[in-house]
């Protein structure tokens, strides 16, 4: 495993370097460049960045507007407030009229640590994925997400990414033949008895728990499944005709995202396990990161024990 880095730290120097190769890309946040980490947007280009203020919904309409002008607005917040307070404004404003805003949420998840259950947003994912047309994504490593945020400026059309808060290892710099691509998903560990398939941070608890597996004759497959809107069907596809059995791993609620896509995809196809791992449809509490996270079983040993419960069920 790489150098340990915040998504958002990466998202933020990504963004930074592409702006001279792209003029019109402008940068939106509200009242917190520090901790979006758009600063780095506003030192390398100011006049093109724009604190709105605590004003999500104002700053989502105007990025709209900007993007009728043939700019690239990327609008940045908290992802409670970026997904849930301006979520109307995201559905009308942006995606119904098909705009090409990226709206980013930073901060997402159980991982936000202290701030707690009102910041601790768990609930992006299905709110964004709800949203005819939009994109959601959720890249799990630095170097991910650089390619991430690439392609998103090249993208056209309306999309949501989440950035988190904590450092994490990069893992995806040295698997043979990575390849990013919008809407596909990677395997980073081959396996014939079941497949993990993760999103953001959880790819790295998914790696983990495959070892552990491992060491007690499971083979796992890893899927890192960086887009969950649009799903790569082929690829879950792929993954349940030869496991025969699929635990996706989330740090979000297991209602409506990546296991939730997942699912409902799979029941109407080849239905196989599918046991969801996640949040179970709780509010999250304030404390130290790690130690939220495993106080909800977001972990290496959540994903295994989930894991144990598919190859039950596979049986």
């Amino acid at each position: 495993m790489g150098e340990k880095i915040a998504t958002r730290n990466a998202y933020g120097m990504a963004l930074a370097e592409l702006s001279s190769q792209y003029p019109e890309l402008v940068c939106f946040d509200a009242d917190l460049a520090g901790a979006t980490m758009t600063k780095y947007f506003k030192d390398a280009c100011p006049e093109r960045f724009f604190d709105m203020g605590i004003a999500e919904c104002n700053m989502t309409g105007v990025a709209s507007g900007m993007a009728t002008c043939g700019f690239k607005p990327f609008v940045n917040s908290f992802a409670m407030f970026s997904s849930g307070r301006a979520w109307e404004q995201v559905r009308n404003s942006i995606a119904y009229p098909g705009l090409n805003v990226k709206v980013v949420g930073s901060h997402g998840g159980l991982s936000v640590g202290e701030d707690g259950a009102t910041h601790q947003c768990i609930e992006d994912f299905a709110l964004m994925r709800a949203i005819p047309g939009m994109m959601v994504l959720c890249p799990c490593d630095g170097y991910e997400m650089k390619q991430a945020v690439k392609a998103l400026v090249e993208y056209e059309g309306p999309a949501y990414m989440r950035l988190g808060r904590l450092a994490v290892e990069t893992v995806t710099d040295t698997i043979d033949g990575y390849k990013f691509e919008l809407g596909k998903g990677v395997t980073l560990r081959d396996g014939k008895d079941v497949t993990i398939i993760a999103t953001g941070m959880n790819v790295q608890m998914a790696l983990k728990a495959a070892e552990t597996l491992a060491a007690e004759g499971i083979s796992a497959r890893v899927i890192d499944m960086h887009t969950i809107k649009p799903l790569d069907e082929e690829l879950v596809l792929k993954a349940a005709k030869e496991t025969g059995a699929i635990v996706t791993s989330e740090e979000a609620n297991v209602l409506g995202g990546l296991g939730a896509a997942v699912a409902e995809y799979l029941g109407g196809t080849y239905p196989v396990p599918v046991v969801r791992h996640g949040v179970e449809d709780e509010f999250g509490r304030s404390g130290a990161a790690p130690k939220v996270l495993d106080a909800y079983g977001i972990n290496a040993d959540g994903i295994v024990a989930k894991v144990k419960q598919a190859l039950k069920l596979k049986k």
